[in-house]
């Protein structure tokens, strides 16, 4: 296998001819019995070091790598390893190489076991946590080690269907106010309303009412209304507008105010603290 990825003096199709043909033999050999799992994982890391130094083959070699984890996953379900093992071998071929594999957890689980999910949960966290938080209006870096890192993760998420994983991986990025508006729509559809109400805050107090900040308000008034709490959902248009007095805000709050038949007093009150005497004209004749 080694040999026909590394012989840039043989023309491309003759390589791949060869290497299809090595996989299937691999096929073979994991359907045979013992054996076939350390076989596949020699083959998947000699393919995955081809691809670093191939990147003109690197879609065709790819696919052979998927091939080859599908056939590394039967292998691991007739002879299982210990599953520490398993674990450390699936973050290695996954963050140790410049264009790692999409490493599906579910073909894995029952080789894996409680054990070693637990092992490749906690592993895979401990370094997903070190990555640097990318702060609101900064440019992140995303460099091999994180997208690396970052797929793995989402993949466990996916896997375990962890909200807190999910979490986890949104907010490692609070770039702009739809990353802060994204956690709190996970939080939000997993019926963890309060800690989305308090990523609304925080974003809005990161957005300063740019960008994604009528989106995040939305978002907790809806969920306000939906709680049954509706003189909660006022206050958050209410204090919305009076942040960012801006005719779009004033417009939201006089809607959810004329519902709730408390209008003229909101009126009143808020327009009384528009120190600015041309736009609290402008605004007191939207009513």
């Amino acid at each position: 296998m080694n040999y026909w990825v590394g012989r840039a003096d043989v023309p491309w199709a003759r390589r791949w001819e060869e290497l299809a043909a090595a996989v299937a033999e691999l096929s073979a050999a994991v359907l045979a019995g013992p054996g076939g799992r350390q076989l596949a994982e020699q083959v998947a890391e000699t393919l995955l070091a081809g691809i670093g130094e191939h990147r003109g083959h690197r879609a065709e070699l790819a696919g052979l790598v998927d091939r080859v984890l599908d056939l590394h996953a039967v292998a691991c379900a007739t002879d299982p390893p210990e599953p520490e093992q398993l674990a450390r071998w699936l973050l290695h071929v996954q963050t140790d190489y410049p264009e790692p594999p999409d490493v599906r957890l579910a073909p894995y689980a029952a080789a894996l076991g409680p054990e070693g999910l637990a092992w490749y949960r906690r592993e895979a966290v401990a370094r997903f946590e070190r990555l640097p938080v990318i702060g609101y209006g900064r440019t992140g870096h995303y460099d091999r080690e994180r997208w690396a890192l970052l797929r793995v993760v989402e993949e466990l998420a996916e896997h375990t269907r962890d909200v807190d994983l999910h979490v986890l991986v949104l907010a490692r990025d609070l770039s702009s106010g739809w990353h802060y508006l994204q956690v709190a729509t996970v939080l939000r559809d997993a019926g963890r309303s309060e800690e989305a109400l308090e990523w609304v805050a925080r974003g809005l107090t990161a957005t300063g009412g740019r960008g994604a900040a009528g989106r995040l308000v939305d978002l907790a008034v809806d969920e306000c209304l939906r709680a049954g709490t509706p003189e909660r959902a006022l206050r958050w248009r209410r204090e919305a507008f009076l942040a960012w007095p801006t005719p779009e805000n004033y417009l939201r709050l006089r809607g959810l105010a004329v519902a709730q038949g408390v209008w003229p007093a909101v009126r009143d009150e808020v327009l009384a603290a528009v120190t600015d005497t041309a736009l609290r004209d402008r605004l007191a004749r939207h009513g």
